[in-house]
């Protein structure tokens, strides 16, 4: 279970952005992909929360889980 917001990189405008889950607006806008996604990679660890990333054709195609992740999964 995550304790922070999950964070996405997705595209705005030909550029990149990294928005928490819920907000309209991003926390930030840059002009790459990989800029993006180190700054959400960065806010994700610390709120142990999950950095999902969007492709170029608007589906997500990667996720990484930082939070506290039961191993094993219950179930």
């Amino acid at each position: 279970m995550s304790s922070g917001k999950n964070q996405y990189v997705v595209t705005r405008g030909g550029k990149w952005a990294v928005r928490g889950e819920g907000n309209e607006r991003p926390t930030r806008v840059f002009d790459t992909q990989r800029e993006a996604i180190n700054f959400g990679r960065g806010i994700a660890q610390n709120q142990e929360s999950e950095l999902r990333i969007q492709g170029r054709d608007s589906r997500f195609r990667e996720a990484y889980s930082y939070g506290n992740d039961p191993f094993p999964p219950k179930g």
